[in-house]
């Protein structure tokens, strides 16, 4: 044979094999939610709590933790400028700026902790000097400083369980202080005269440059002052109400205050004559945290969506809406989870995303739909409670049986569930129906040997040093859609699976999913190498499983399972998710990034219920992923 045919078979074969791999690569595709831009470079920053804007419009927002990037992110015509600090630097409670310089809230376990001030020059992002505010230096699940503003070279501090507004040089020099009760945000107009929130007695004052009063906003007494800014253009004192109106109220101040106008749809997201009750988007504001104007005449608003979090940057996410002088919305900057998982929903055929908290929809970042709370109605909804155990709950499972759906919400690592049921007359709000363990379960035991709740909305829970899977019959719903179960049946863990760490049934194949964990380790969150699959579990099969799946990747984290299909994904290895076939046990792919140049995917997963699956109509199956460095969640569109 020629030389010249060898090249040409070699060419032919080459072509052929690429061929081949692009058919195989081609097989998923590699897609992301909940935040505005899917790289790590370009994308939005999490869990902003406060806002400055500068006259040339560059944004500054304050967060308490921003996995991978500084604390004080910086924003400009919709773009991310970069970051300021270390992720766990700033409380996020308050921030302000001049020329050249931003101050902002420091957290405990740095300099001064929870009382101090850290000023950072614009230019080089470093931080020269920390002003000593607050003796409240070690607060950690509440803010001592809640305001910040400055004029000139004069520095204005609220320091709330001081009662006082504190007056410091922006060098650091106490000037003096203003006795006020619960001071929060501040805000100072073209005189010097200093306005002060006062949040809880829904109340905003005005105090002059020596400290005299010398006005008195009362709001209703629903009304909650979470933002101020005075527009020197039109001498309005603009003020976010974070009670149920979730509007901007307008103060024309010159002489004695008076309402001049709003901006905003009265009642925000839970308003039901624009939209559906829950449904965010144009001015339908969920819990404003700063406003602020450029010299441009545009409007930037930042909200911060409601959803409980026990360490306050988890308690909702960076949404910052831009309108120009007109009031016409220009673009968004969203990040709306931290870490969390959305789960695709069965009633929409997987078209609606429900994370613990949010609904979103869409590629390519997607549309952030809903937020499912309401604090006003539920002020006892668990996902409120900062103080929650579990750390927070974005992470998502839902069924729907005979169209009604059924939320799971839960934390990272958790050992307790929460569950929720939807009602045509709330529209997106999830219900609050109690939590596993809880009293509707007659159980107090955690659950750190698995959970899962199948198609059919029968639970399964390992019950915390038990080795029994109780199994929680569905047996229906009432007018509102409200579900309840039965008393659990106890069902003996195999002894070969022992100890448990994850439960997955798949109620259409009664096929039970068992995954081991490390025998001797404290860590009951871990998994080791060892998976069993039963098939016709309930048919009485809870002894033979058929396949064993051995994992050959270290650090197992996370499973899902939909289908004829096992996904499994990894911590503190790779990002890659593993996808199993059920009835083979043999590894069928791996999902590792189709898009690199538009979205990266993270780590690992970090979560044991990071991963979701869902296998649509069409053949295709979604599997959804907790990615906490790009503050969203990826999508994986796989037809096997």
């Amino acid at each position: 044979m020629s030389k010249y045919r060898i090249r040409f078979h070699a060419l032919c074969f080459g072509v052929l094999m690429a061929m081949l791999c692009s058919l195989a690569h081609a097989q998923y595709t590699t897609d992301w939610l909940a935040n505005t831009y899917g790289t790590l470079a370009t994308h939005v920053g999490n869990g902003a709590r406060s806002m400055w804007v500068a006259p040339e419009g560059v944004i500054y927002t304050a967060s308490l933790w921003d996995e991978n990037e500084g604390g004080v992110a910086i924003y400009q015509n919709g773009r991310s400028m970069g970051s300021i600090g270390i992720h766990s630097e700033f409380q996020g409670s308050a921030i302000t700026g001049n020329a050249t310089s931003i101050f902002a809230a420091m957290q405990a376990g740095t300099q001064y902790g929870s009382g101090g001030v850290g000023r950072y020059n614009r230019a080089t992002g470093t931080r020269d000097l920390v002003i000593n505010v607050s003796s409240w230096n070690t607060l950690t699940r509440v803010d001592a400083i809640t305001g910040l503003a400055t004029t000139g070279s004069t520095l204005y501090a609220s320091d709330f369980f001081g009662n006082r507004v504190r007056v410091f040089t922006t060098d650091g020099a106490w000037l003096q202080d203003i006795a006020v009760s619960g001071p929060g945000a501040l805000a100072l107009d073209s005189a010097g005269n200093l306005w002060v929130a006062r949040k809880s007695a829904g109340i905003v004052v005005e105090y002059g440059p020596t400290g005299a009063l010398l006005n008195t906003i009362a709001m209703d007494a629903t009304s909650r002052p979470s933002a101020l800014y005075v527009d020197t253009s039109t001498g309005l004192l603009m003020v976010g109400d974070e009670g149920p109106d979730m509007n901007i109220k307008l103060y024309n101040v010159t002489g004695t205050p008076q309402l001049a106008g709003t901006f905003g749809v009265q009642g925000g997201y839970l308003d039901s004559t624009t939209g559906t009750r829950g449904q965010v988007g144009d001015k339908r504001f969920t819990r404003i945290e700063g406003i602020g104007k450029d010299s441009a005449g545009n409007l930037y608003v930042l909200n911060n969506p409601w959803g409980g979090g026990w360490d306050l940057g988890r308690n909702g996410g960076t949404d910052i809406h831009a309108y120009n002088s007109a009031g016409t919305l220009l673009w968004k900057l969203q990040a709306l989870n931290f870490e969390a998982v959305a789960a695709p929903d069965p009633v929409t055929d997987g078209a609606l995303f429900y994370s613990g908290t949010n609904i979103y929809s869409g590629t390519a970042g997607g549309t952030f739909v809903a937020n499912t709370v309401d604090p006003f109605s539920y002020p006892n909804d668990p996902r409120l409670n900062v103080n929650d155990t579990q750390r927070d709950e974005h992470f998502g499972q839902l069924v729907s049986v005979g169209g009604n759906r059924i939320l799971v919400a839960s934390g990272q690592n958790p050992a307790i569930f929460y569950f929720y049921h939807f009602e045509p007359s709330k529209g997106y709000i999830a219900v609050p129906d109690g939590s596993l363990p809880g009293a509707a379960f007659n159980t107090t035991r955690s659950i750190t040997a698995g959970f899962s709740i199948d198609s059919k909305g029968d639970i399964w829970a390992g019950l915390d040093r038990t080795n029994h899977i109780y199994h929680y019959p569905l047996t229906g719903f009432d007018g509102y859609g409200k579900p309840s179960w039965g008393a659990a049946i106890a069902l003996p863990v195999p002894m070969s699976i022992r100890p448990l760490t994850r439960i997955i049934y798949l109620a259409e194949s009664d096929t039970m999913i068992l995954a081991q964990g490390i025998a001797g380790s404290s860590d009951w969150t871990a998994m080791s190498t060892r998976i069993e699959v039963y098939h016709g579990w309930s048919a009485g099969n809870m002894t033979r499983p058929d396949p064993v799946i051995n994992l050959t990747s270290a650090n197992a984290k996370s499973m899902t399972a939909a289908g004829n299909y096992l996904f499994v994904g990894y911590v503190h290895t790779v990002p890659n998710i593993d996808a199993f076939n059920l009835t083979t046990g043999q590894l069928a792919t791996t999902l590792t990034n189709s898009n690199p140049g538009n979205v990266d995917v993270g780590n690992d997963v970090d979560s044991m219920y990071g991963l979701r699956a869902y296998l649509r109509s069409t053949g295709e199956y979604m599997i959804t992923k907790d990615n906490y460095n790009g503050t969203s969640m990826i999508v994986y569109r796989w037809t096997p």
